[in-house]
């Protein structure tokens, strides 16, 4: 099993950024960062030397890619939160879950269908 590598808050805000503009120059994300996160260049390039540290993307010739994809960085989050909150179990998730939120009848027609495929071997997109 390939596991994703950890991205804190600060990060996941800047690899939102990253995600919408790859295969982007860091001094366009240094310029894009500034904007919409109010950061210094020096923290820009920290992030970016950090993220590459620990395989979330690669800064090869100053073009930025990620090496990690959103929706693997969101499972390895909901993954870490259901074993360390709900001792790994889905079901007492879910129960929190919607126990505290109101769900339409139209999410749990989508939400069957994702289980549905499930069983049935198809891949949940």
């Amino acid at each position: 099993m390939i596991v994703t590598p950890k991205v804190f808050e600060s990060e996941y805000r800047f690899c939102l950024i990253l995600w919408e503009n790859e295969p982007v120059k860091s001094s366009k994300l240094v310029e894009l960062c500034k904007e919409r996160l109010g950061w210094k260049p020096t923290t820009t390039y920290t992030v970016i030397k950090r993220l590459a540290e620990r395989g979330v993307l690669k800064n090869e010739k100053t073009v930025v890619t990620s090496l990690v994809s959103k929706d693997e960085v969101r499972a390895a989050e909901l993954n870490e939160m259901v074993e360390k909150t709900f001792e790994g179990s889905l079901p007492a998730f879910v129960a929190a879950f919607t126990k505290h939120s109101k769900i339409s009848d139209a999410d749990v027609d989508e939400i069957q269908k994702m289980i549905d495929r499930f069983r049935t071997g198809e891949k949940n997109e």
